[in-house]
């Protein structure tokens, strides 16, 4: 028990805070710490840019338990407010404190093999019963290929008429449970998207969420979501009207929505999707 102490025993900001400070050119710099364990990195990071005004950004890694209970609080705590005593804020921030305040935290979690096992569903009937006779070796060598091409964790395109309810089984705190997935930010990242803005919109009940920003190669490109389950011709021509009058997809170099569209130049992704999840694979 001592030893896990230990581990994630919270460290005094001040030391990062130097050697960042000493190693930053301009302010802007990408901190990473892949062995993040209470978060001391993030917290000096958030102090440094609130003394000097910079723009630095930081990336860190744990797969510790200890994530959610110690790691992801910390972080949450120093970017609402600057010192903290006895669990509740000591102080509010400054004006200029929060100005210079991280706008957003962004977690992301890797999907692991268990969990991948997890959300295994068969098509047919003669892979379930070739997994009793063949075990492992007969899984990991065809059903993935084969019986399990509609998996969720293999991506279940048809799902994507309703990208908002996206579930996965996932393994947490000793158990399984259902978890929504983030299509939008996982599609942005497969296609290497610099977000520059993130837009929602509502045509009466229908939602519209769309990213616009830049891909590596430079060029402009949007992503456009929305629920299509059971749409009509006339849904998708309500859909290209209402999309045009917004402007959404104006000035783009490339369009991207979920499933099928009337939308002028826009292409699905749902087979994009698809590839660059797999890419190297087969798809």
């Amino acid at each position: 028990m001592k030893a896990y102490l230990d581990q994630v025993k919270p460290k005094p900001p001040g030391l990062i805070e130097r050697i960042v400070s000493l190693s930053s050119i301009n302010g802007q710099e990408l901190v990473l710490d892949f062995f993040a364990g209470s978060g001391t990195t993030g917290h000096a990071v958030i102090n440094l840019n609130r003394e000097d005004g910079g723009r630095r950004r930081f990336i860190l890694v744990e797969m510790g338990e200890y994530f959610d209970t110690v790691l992801l609080p910390r972080i949450k705590k120093v970017t609402f407010t600057p010192e903290w005593k006895d669990g509740k804020p000591k102080r509010l921030a400054t004006p200029e404190e929060a100005e210079r305040s991280p706008r957003i935290v962004k977690v992301m979690r890797l999907e692991s093999y268990e969990d991948t096992l997890n959300n295994i569903t068969f098509d047919e009937e003669s892979g379930q019963k070739a997994l009793e006779l063949f075990g492992d070796e007969y899984l990991l060598r065809y059903m993935l290929h084969w019986e399990t091409k509609k998996s969720e964790p293999l991506l279940d395109v048809e799902k994507l008429q309703s990208p908002f309810a996206y579930k996965l089984r996932i393994y947490r705190d000793g158990e399984v449970r259902e978890q929504p997935v983030d299509l939008p930010e996982t599609f942005n990242y497969l296609i290497g998207l610099d977000v520059e803005t993130r837009r929602v919109d509502y045509d009466e009940n229908r939602r519209y969420l769309t990213y616009r920003g830049t891909t590596r190669n430079g060029r402009k490109v949007a992503v456009i979501w929305r629920e299509t389950a059971g749409w009509t011709q006339e849904d998708y021509e309500r859909d290209a009207r209402f999309v045009d009058e917004r402007g959404l997809a104006k000035g783009a170099d490339e369009v991207y929505v979920n499933g099928d569209s009337f939308i002028p130049g826009a292409q699905s992704l749902d087979g994009v999707f698809k590839t660059r999840m797999f890419a190297g694979g087969e798809v």
